[in-house]
């Protein structure tokens, strides 16, 4: 009488880590998705317009927002994309609820959001909107690496419909972003200078602003300009995180304006977004304006910028600017309330629209030229303690551009308009001014010791360009500045003092894995002649071959491994595989291993002995790293009314872990 291990059984003899994640993957999907929300019936005939998808709080999260024709119950559902079969998300994709309500817009119909959390890193997840029965189309994005380098893209005012046609300044903003993204497909964050649209409530505009598809595949960083801020149409499109939406950032009126001050950490930099239309004192007497965007950013900062290496501020007014509004009074005054702050604060870089034309400053310390050598147009700029960089923005659709002005050579006030003096064509603060009339964008590179600026054309003077087809000159010779040439770059290195900084990269540690194999030759276990016992019972004993099990993850995610055994035939002659028992042993200690319960003979408990899947040994939650090796004893007892022959069965050894 014979015992053999299964060929089934040798050929699981490794389960590597990532079967193991995505295991757990599944698992947490199950979790999340059970219980969240109420599903909308069938019935339900709303319709969805203007998805998009939104930055969340760090880069684990995005929060869509959408438009819905009926005030129903709605969710985001989402899987990682590879689960997608032929259209049809999986069974345990994950919802959110969202939430929301009427809009304040004559467009009428209700605004919805909601956040979606836990992604996985370097991941392209599907996603979409609606309700059990009704969804919206599905739209995709990717996860990328949750440390290290990444790149983002900031977009000055497209202001969709100020040049007259909206369709041709949709048409500008969607080439730009084609382009941009064309380019730069690993970019992690599409940055707004705000000046979505011309007209604050206007929803023909808001559809052609939210046209292009990268919005619904990118994550957006929304600013507020002054031409959104005039209803609630802003904030029903985008919702942001972690934002302040008290009167002092609504400039008194958060009832009717959209506004708010927010932040969020990506990767390795603080974002601080706030709403610079808020620039006086509130009519209700409370803190407001300037002083109320220095005092958010301070404690923004001192709360959360030791989580990040780098600082960087959005806003829409832009301080430091070439063009229209350089000279405006709030922006001048605003060189006197925010500069000092920002330097003391540690910001590195602040990002500006409004002006509809490029600059990138020199760096500035405490509303001055920080280092009065500095070279216009410098190509490494090396700012000391306090020192900032401020970028504005030139227009991203074309709609409309503002020609850069003359510096005023009588104009001594040191946060006023005076020329350069090494460059008397340009203001004293700007390092780099530009305008030809092209669309144009701004690429970020976040590197461990830099930052990387480049202004990059995303069009010529050809169409689209609503401006200049109207009849705006331009200046630009598509042979020498074609589409994705450079109009200016700068890296930007920080300050290190007089010390060293020492930095270390980590990368993901090894997952390891978890595997099994049998320990040695993987001989016949022959049981031998089974013996009689008092002419009643037949009785055969042994020893399986010992199965070692090796665990190297960094989860020590618990393990098993159990057993079952075939019936024992020999021809059409059989005995029942109940009648064999065991009992389970640690040979040689290590990950954590435990041995499993012993199980009788069915011929002495009447049970169904390793016919039914049994624990050879298992290990629990947080076990060591290591090996073991198990083993166990075999008893066959039957009856003796079996008749003689030789029989074998087939033990099957099954490994399981998370």
């Amino acid at each position: 009488m014979r015992l053999s291990t299964s060929a089934q059984a040798r050929g699981l003899a490794r389960r590597r880590a990532a079967a193991g994640a995505t295991a757990a993957l599944l698992g947490l999907g199950l979790a999340l998705g059970s219980g969240l929300g109420t599903a909308a019936s069938a019935a339900d005939a709303s319709t969805y317009n203007g998805i998009i998808l939104g930055v969340g709080a760090n880069e684990t999260q995005r929060i869509v927002t959408w438009y819905t024709s009926a005030d129903t119950a709605q969710k985001v559902q989402v899987a990682p994309t590879s689960a997608i079969v032929n259209g049809e998300f999986p069974a345990d994709a994950i919802t959110f609820d969202a939430v929301g309500g009427a809009n304040i817009a004559t467009s009428g119909g209700f605004n919805r959001h909601a956040t979606i959390t836990n992604l996985k890193e370097n991941t392209a997840y599907s996603y979409r909107v609606g309700s059990e029965g009704n969804w919206s189309t599905a739209y995709a994005f990717k996860t990328q690496d949750f440390e290290g380098n990444y790149d983002f893209l900031f977009f000055g005012d497209p202001q969709i419909g100020s040049s007259g046609d909206t369709l041709k300044d949709q048409a500008g903003w969607e080439e730009t972003l084609k382009v941009a993204t064309g380019a730069n497909p690993n970019a992690e964050l599409l940055v707004s200078g705000g000046d979505h649209v011309e007209t604050a409530n206007n929803e023909t505009m808001w559809t052609s602003f939210l046209a292009p598809d990268q919005l619904r595949q990118y994550p957006l960083v929304a600013t507020i300009g002054n031409h959104d801020v005039g209803g609630k149409a802003y904030e029903q499109h985008h919702f942001t995180p972690n934002t302040d939406r008290s009167a002092p950032y609504y400039n008194g009126d958060p009832s009717t304006r959209s506004g708010g001050d927010y932040w969020f950490i990506y990767k390795d930099v603080l974002f601080i977004d706030l709403n610079s239309n808020s620039y006086a004192n509130p009519s209700d007497g409370s803190l407001g304006g300037d002083a109320a965007h220095v005092a958010y950013v301070t404690d923004v900062i001192n709360k959360h910028g030791s989580e990040a290496k780098w600082k960087v501020l959005v806003y829409h007014h832009s301080i430091y600017s070439p063009a229209s509004h350089a000279t405006d009074g709030d922006n001048v005054q605003r060189r006197k309330d925010f500069t000092t702050a920002f330097s003391e604060l540690g910001v590195d870089l602040v990002l500006q629209g409004h002006d509809h034309s490029y600059s990138r400053s020199y760096s500035i310390k405490n509303g001055q030229k920080e280092n009065p050598a500095e070279q216009p147009g410098a190509a490494e700029v090396y700012p000391g303690p306090g020192g900032v960089i401020y970028v504005t923005a030139n227009s991203a659709s074309g709609s409309k551009y503002y020609d850069i002005k003359k510096p005023n050579p009588a104009d001594t006030n040191p946060h006023g308009n005076g020329p350069d003096p090494l460059n008397p064509d340009s203001y004293w603060y700007n390092s780099v001014q530009n305008q030809e009339h092209v669309r144009s964008y701004v690429k970020v590179q976040v590197q461990a010791d830099k930052l990387v600026l480049e202004n990059l054309r995303s069009g010529t003077c050809a169409a689209p360009n609503a401006a200049v087809e109207k009849g705006l000159s331009c200046t630009n010779t598509p042979e020498g500045q074609p589409i994705g040439s450079i109009v200016d770059k700068v890296t930007v290195h920080p300050y290190h003092g007089n010390g060293q900084d020492i930095q270390v990269n980590v990368p993901t540690a090894a997952p390891g894995e978890f595997g099994w194999t049998i320990d040695g030759y993987n001989g016949l276990v022959d049981l031998g002649t089974a013996q009689e016992h008092s002419g009643q019972y037949f009785e055969a004993t042994g020893k399986i071959n010992p199965i070692l099990v090796s665990d190297s993850r960094r989860t020590l995610a618990p393990w098993s491994i159990s057993a079952s055994v075939s019936d024992f035939r020999d021809g059409d002659k059989t005995i029942a595989g109940s009648y064999l028992g065991w009992t389970p042993q640690v040979v040689q200690a290590g990950a954590g291993a435990k041995a499993g319960d012993a199980v009788l003979s069915a011929y002495d408990d009447q049970g169904k002995g390793l016919s039914i899947a049994r624990g050879l040994g298992a290990a629990d939650q947080g076990h060591p790293k290591g090996t073991a090796k198990l083993g166990a004893d075999l008893d066959l007892k039957f009856p003796n009314e079996v008749e003689k022959g030789s029989y074998r069965a087939t033990l099957t050894i099954t490994a399981l872990s998370s």
